[in-house]
């Protein structure tokens, strides 16, 4: 399946309305610390969100440059990867709303949310999305 641009939308707001919300759920009880705070996860997910609605588009521009149109896997982890270091950049940088001023630890904290995040998300849609939903599969990956 090639995604279209409303597809791929569609598709990242659904698995992290789903998935991201649930991931950011346990963290925010189980790694709640007085210097960053529960609630800094679903931030965090907001501007994955936020942030890869816009990266989508850069995406779709780079997947028109190859002969087939495709977005094989191996360009979905490279993009996982650059995603979540400009987002810790940014964070790290202190410019985001919602975001302590001391930022987000790397190690600690922000990359196990991120990392696992990305990584169900991923596993999610390359299996059992296009198996239960063979409308997602056959039209560009939107769901409506």
């Amino acid at each position: 399946m090639t995604p279209s641009l409303a597809g791929r939308w569609q598709s990242r707001l659904f698995v992290l309305g789903t998935i991201g919300v649930i991931v950011s759920a346990l963290f925010a009880v189980s790694l709640s610390d007085p210097g960053v705070g529960g609630g800094v996860y679903f931030v965090i997910l907001f501007y994955v969100a936020l942030f890869g609605l816009a990266w989508d588009v850069a995406f779709i521009g780079v997947q028109r440059l190859r002969w087939d149109r495709d977005w094989p896997p191996v360009f979905q982890v490279a993009a996982g990867i650059v995603e979540g270091l400009v987002l810790f950049l940014l964070i790290d940088g202190g410019g985001l709303p919602g975001i302590p001023e001391q930022g987000v630890p790397f190690g600690s904290r922000f990359l196990p949310h991120y990392g696992l995040v990305w990584l169900l998300s991923f596993l999610w849609l390359q299996g059992p999305m296009r198996v239960l939903s063979t409308r997602w599969r056959f039209f560009g990956g939107r769901l409506v």
